[in-house]
């Protein structure tokens, strides 16, 4: 297994660990939100880290393999959907962008999967980038959100914190949901599929 590859695993990895993270919270033992608040901070910056290196060595060294376009974006799905249901859990993340998201990626895993099976490769879109970068961003945020609330005292800044996150999770179903339309879209015209049998 070549080193892009280990880092995605390792990113499979991360993802266990930082539900197990989050669940810490929820045990009654003093300064358990503090070492879950830590502990996912830190598995997150892992993941996201292996996440943006894998991809860089695989292409600038001609180390992209079967098994490593199946194994990221089936990692990326599986560490998304693990945050947000950890965010949604915890009252921060709306349950409709949860819905939204999660359909919008076990539709485009599917998707893909035809595509693979037809010889063909998704086509990248503008959308699918934003939503990308929104994931992101809207996961950092929420990251901050659980840090902070763990070491500052509630106050007035809960709610305007919880009003940017509300947007961001919006704007982040908003971009998933349109990726998919797009990707979707793109699909169809192509034609890939047209051979299938039925």
């Amino acid at each position: 297994m070549n080193i892009p590859n280990r880092l995605t695993v390792l990113r499979l990895i991360m993802v266990p660990v930082f539900f197990i993270s989050y669940s810490i919270s929820l045990l009654e033992f003093g300064g358990a939100h503090v070492v879950s608040a830590v502990m996912m901070f830190i598995c997150y910056a892992i993941a996201e880290l292996s996440d943006l290196l894998d991809g860089k060595i695989a292409r600038k060294y001609n180390l992209v393999t079967d098994l490593g376009k199946v194994m990221d974006p089936f990692a990326d799905t599986l560490s998304h959907l693990t945050f947000f249901v950890c965010f949604m859990a915890g009252g921060i993340m709306p349950v409709w962008a949860f819905i939204i998201i999660m359909w919008r990626e076990f539709s485009i895993l599917f998707m893909r999967m035809l595509m693979m099976r037809a010889g063909k490769a998704m086509p990248a879109n503008i959308w699918g980038k934003s939503k990308t970068v929104l994931y992101a961003v809207t996961s950092i945020f929420s990251i901050v959100y659980i840090v902070a609330a763990a070491f500052v005292q509630p106050g007035s800044w809960n709610g305007t914190y919880g009003t940017l996150l509300y947007i961001l999770f919006s704007l982040s179903a908003i971009a998933s949901l349109l990726s998919f339309v797009t990707y979707l879209s793109s699909v169809l015209k192509s034609g890939a599929l047209s051979g299938m049998t039925r």
